[in-house]
């Protein structure tokens, strides 16, 4: 095991194009992985163990509220810094840093859209880690149709009653704040409100924690929502803002996914390319088998244009871009495709010892899958791109 663990390090290479600031951002986030992740990843895997712990050391290098505004107690960073950041956590632990950036997307949900009040109450607490929060929109029978969901808030005097039930959320159970979509209004996405909801108010219940493929380091469950009373100031934005608010955050949140698709596939390739040059077959290192060089130099040419793609639909955010939603989707679906991609191969040029757990690659497989499913599935991806080029004659550029 000790070799394992040595034979795995976080990536040396950097991209290029980053300022001087950025490129602290990464060396720092590069140490903290190295140094509180890495060295536990494997165990928090095998043990379901949420490593509450790291995570607020995570949230004291200010990793808990990236691309929070100041004011409410964040970094105030840009989406294209969060990126950086949690590329470098995923290479890795994939998993903790997914939870991280969720935590991130929740965080800034709640920080823009809450009044001052409640934003003072929580604000700070939640961008440094000390609390942590939970993003639910998916119900078991509105997944990738959010705007079908049926979890329903009633206002009742100086309150608003919850009524409802969510599946599949991140961190569920462990965390403190959950930031909830359920509908005011009648069908559709102009009925669905945004909450602010605690995490441990009376009538929540929750599920038990889902077994999964991976993603191991962060518990999964369903919540129930039974006569879960609110006051009304934890309204997020208006009645009927909820759906505008959430696809605002899923823009971010599908960055942050595609970053951690990245990181997981450094981290890969980065396995493989060592294991290349140490173990021999026939007589020779395999790094001299022409057809495993032309493997690896795929490997590294797809996640080079995935992390282009990334970058540059972060900036598009950043600048407030009109066609930035489908920018989003492209680098979503094109880098969480080729993340996985990038780990399969990893995983076969290690033959049968990528395929068990004393090397890493078996888990940056497993952690990488789902990302091809959450923050809206690849297929939904596409939707996306196809409706904004049938639709608009803006050329993506």
């Amino acid at each position: 095991m000790m070799a394992a663990v040595m034979d795995w390090q976080v990536h040396p290479a950097a991209p290029t194009g980053l300022s001087e600031e950025q490129a602290a951002y990464r060396e720092a986030a590069r140490d903290f992985a190295r140094a509180e992740l890495a060295p536990h990843a494997a165990h928090w895997d095998a043990h379901s163990v949420f490593p509450r712990e790291a995570i607020a050391q995570a949230g004291e290098l200010g990793f808990c509220g990236l691309y929070v505004d100041e004011a409410a107690g964040g970094s105030g960073l840009t989406r294209l810094d969060a990126a950086i950041v949690f590329e470098e956590l995923a290479a890795a632990d994939p998993s903790t840093a997914a939870f991280i950036s969720i935590h991130n997307m929740a965080t800034w949900m709640f920080a823009a859209h809450a009044a001052p009040a409640l934003r003072a109450r929580w604000g700070a607490e939640l961008a440094s880690g000390r609390k942590l929060a939970s993003y639910c929109l998916t119900e078991p029978g509105a997944g990738s149709d959010a705007a079908s969901l049926r979890t329903r808030a009633r206002r009742d005097g100086g309150d608003y009653v919850i009524d409802g039930a969510k599946a599949f959320i991140s961190g569920a159970g462990s965390t403190d704040l959950l930031v909830v979509m359920a509908r005011t209004g009648g069908d559709g996405a102009r009925g669905i409100s945004a909450f602010a909801v605690p995490a441990d108010a009376a009538g929540i219940v929750y599920g038990r924690k889902e077994e999964k493929m991976g993603w191991n380091s962060q518990p999964t469950r369903g919540i129930s929502f039974e006569g879960v009373r609110v006051p009304a100031d934890h309204l997020l934005g208006a009645e009927g803002d909820g759906f505008k608010i959430a696809m605002k955050g899923l823009d971010g949140g599908r960055l942050n996914i595609a970053s951690c698709s990245l990181g997981a596939a450094q981290g890969a390739l980065d396995a493989a390319r060592r294991y290349m040059g140490e173990r021999r077959q026939f007589g020779k290192k395999l790094a001299e088998f022409q057809a495993l060089q032309f493997k690896l130099a795929d490997m590294a040419t797809q996640l080079v244009a995935a992390r282009q793609m990334v970058h540059t639909a972060a900036r598009k955010v950043d600048a407030g871009a009109g066609d930035a939603t489908v920018w989003c989707a492209m680098a979503k679906r094109f880098a969480t495709d080729a993340g996985f991609s990038i780990c399969n191969e990893a995983l076969q040029i290690h033959g049968g010892y990528g395929y068990i757990r004393e090397y890493p690659i078996e888990r940056l497989l497993r952690d990488c899958r789902v990302h091809q499913i959450l923050e809206g599935t690849n297929e939904i991806m596409r939707v996306i791109i196809a409706r904004h080029l049938l639709n608009s004659e803006e050329e993506l550029r």
